[in-house]
């Protein structure tokens, strides 16, 4: 059987045994683009203010991290606890509900998504509507 080999793409930049071209190997003629890659940032000669310039600063640690919002659980989530138990970040964390590491560093916050069937005793923020579901299943928040 015949193996066909695959050509192996050309090489720019490496002269005439590159196969591609002479001199210049297709980079055109002088010029800055022609000796060496341009930074990602080099914007030439602009008379108007570079990106770099329009950014606004951020300055210290954590420049680029947005700051995270709290782990959000639905009220139906809450259904699997057992009727009459307290809802904190521990009991959620046991029930596999939320992550243990994520939970601590962000909170959750309990939202009035779904329905809730048991009574519970919640010991986290929760929505406006959340409270008033908690409230008509017989349990309260804390």
């Amino acid at each position: 059987m015949l193996k066909v080999k695959s050509k192996s793409k050309k090489r720019v930049g490496r002269g005439y045994g590159s196969g591609k071209g002479g001199h210049t190997s297709g980079r055109g003629q002088k010029g800055q683009k022609a000796r060496t890659s341009v930074g990602i940032l080099f914007e030439g000669v602009k008379v108007r203010k570079s990106l770099l310039n329009r950014l606004p600063f951020k300055r210290g640690k954590d420049k680029f991290k947005a700051k995270q919002k709290p782990l959000i659980v639905n009220l139906d989530a809450l259904n699997i606890l057992a009727s009459g138990s307290k809802a904190s970040i521990e009991t959620l964390v046991k029930a596999g509900i939320v992550n243990r590491a994520d939970a601590m560093a962000y909170g959750v916050k309990i939202l009035g998504n779904g329905k809730l069937e048991k009574k519970l005793t919640v010991l986290l923020p929760t929505s406006k509507s959340a409270a008033v579901k908690i409230a008509k299943a017989g349990g309260k928040v804390e």
